[in-house]
């Protein structure tokens, strides 16, 4: 049975949780599935990029306290421990005091006890590290440079240093993977005892390696075989005492990204760093993604420059259902309604009925979430509901 969550509703009609993402390009090589602006770093790129994080926060409105925080990259782990600290006095000093969450990406290859060191000073509470696949043959498939020897390093290091919450990152349906190798990823990760596990399907994204080869028929995308990893994992991960808490994100009590769970909930955030994203004081859009371009915007004053779209009611309504559906508690539909009256509720109605009779969703009162077999399809779900916000017809 669904519950709606009351105080939930009362947040996403707001006011909003205020989150922070610093985006740190600096990679030390390109993984082959990876889409995300990065650059290899010189010493003098890092000085500047700190310099520009600094500038960038000065032009922001920062008109509450930071609740959550998130480092992405790139390897943020790639900054040296003096450099991770400046970063972070950078922050600490917008936040308006110490954020309830702060995560850091990792990467196994980056992990060092003085690094460690900074960022538990700094009041970091989460870090993610990026394992991938235990299978050493997958990891260099997929362009990786760490050894299972260096996650296992890595994990031990983070754990003696203290900090509350581990995720680890995990991808399937990779090029080449059996079934029987992912449930040996899974168990190898549920063996080490996080907090947290993500488990991302292989994507690939344009002008990657893996893309390249997609298109040269070099590998091949198989949908059943997704589907039947997606099953096995949702089974395997709730046995070990995992959650599902959204298509790809299972959590241990207490555990779950609230900083994601914000973003997800279209409430607000600030990006900082060159490809950068944000919502915030009205407006949508994305730092350019390009360090020296982003370094000229800053020295005009300028930021959130890119896809710069005015955030509507009706916008964030939209949103808030397409990755709300993602969420496995669902989306609270009167709160939007309220949020957003002239958005064409009949149309989106239309297409959540249909879910419904399709066994894609199920509904009680005004709460709607996916069924399992409505979370293999999260993306076309998607598609629907967009084309009714723009009063298309439905297609279920």
């Amino acid at each position: 049975m669904i519950h709606a969550d009351t105080e939930q509703a009362k947040a996403d009609s707001g006011p909003w949780a205020l989150g922070l993402y610093v985006h740190v390009p600096f990679c030390a090589s390109t993984c082959d599935f990876c889409g995300f602006y990065q650059t290899v770093p010189t010493a003098s790129d890092v000085k500047r990029f700190l310099e520009g994080v600094e500038r960038e926060a000065d032009l922001v409105r920062w008109d509450r306290p930071v609740s959550t925080v998130f480092w992405g990259g790139g390897t943020p782990g790639l900054l040296a421990a003096p450099d991770l600290a400046r970063l972070a006095e950078i922050v600490r000093a917008r936040c308006g005091g110490r954020p309830a969450e702060w995560t850091v990406e990792l990467a196994p290859g980056s992990v060092t006890d003085a690094r460690l060191a900074v960022l538990r000073e700094a009041g970091v509470t989460r870090v993610s590290m990026g394992v991938q696949s235990f299978q050493p043959a997958l990891l260099e498939a997929l362009g990786r440079r760490h050894t299972v020897a260096q996650i296992d390093r890595a994990y031990e290091r983070i754990r003696a240093a203290g900090f509350p919450s581990v995720n680890l990152d995990l991808m399937f349906a990779l090029p080449g993977q059996t079934a029987e190798e992912w449930t040996a990823d899974i168990r190898e990760a549920v063996s080490r005892a996080p907090d947290h596990l993500s488990t991302y399907c292989l994507t690939f994204e344009e002008d990657t390696k893996l893309w390249i080869k997609l298109s040269q028929g070099r590998v091949k995308l198989d949908p059943e075989n997704e589907e039947r990893l997606y099953r096995s994992t949702w089974a395997q991960l709730a046995e070990a005492g995992f959650a599902q808490y959204e298509v790809s994100n299972f959590a241990r009590p207490g555990h779950a990204c609230v900083h994601n769970l914000n973003t997800w909930r279209m409430h607000e955030w600030v990006g900082l760093g060159p490809s950068a994203a944000s919502q915030h004081a009205g407006v949508r859009g994305g730092n350019v993604s390009d360090l020296e371009k982003w370094h000229e915007h800053l020295a005009r004053g300028e930021r959130v420059t890119e896809d710069r779209v005015e955030v509507t009611p009706e916008l964030r309504a939209e949103d808030a259902l397409i990755f709300g559906l993602r969420m496995n508690a669902g989306v609270d539909v009167a709160v939007w309604q309220h949020v957003a009256p002239a958005t064409p509720w009949p149309a989106v109605e239309e297409v959540l009925r249909l879910l419904v009779e399709n066994n894609l969703a199920e509904r009680v009162g005004s709460v709607v979430r996916l069924t399992d077999r409505g979370r293999l399809v999260a993306d076309s779900v998607g598609s629907e509901l967009m084309a009714a916000f723009q009063s298309l017809a439905p297609a279920v």
